[in-house]
């Protein structure tokens, strides 16, 4: 059992020293674009929000106009 663990971990070290990873500049360039997606996609959101309230106030409104209207 103790050797299994062992071989493991030779296995692990092994396999990390294949490992590329990326240097300051790529990971710095992949964070800004992360970002920007990110504004772009709350800001993409946002405004479907903001429309579907529209409509879903301007639905009520009428709704109430036509309940209103039938008294």
């Amino acid at each position: 059992m103790l050797e299994r663990i062992k071989n493991f971990f030779t296995e692990v070290k092994t396999e990390l020293k294949k490992v590329v990873f990326p240097s300051k500049e790529e990971v710095i360039g992949s964070t800004k674009v992360v970002v920007v997606m990110v504004l772009i996609v709350a800001v993409f959101f946002g405004f479907i929000y903001l429309l579907l309230s529209k409509l879903i106030s301007i639905v009520v409104k009428y709704e109430n106009l036509w309940q209103n209207y039938g008294t």
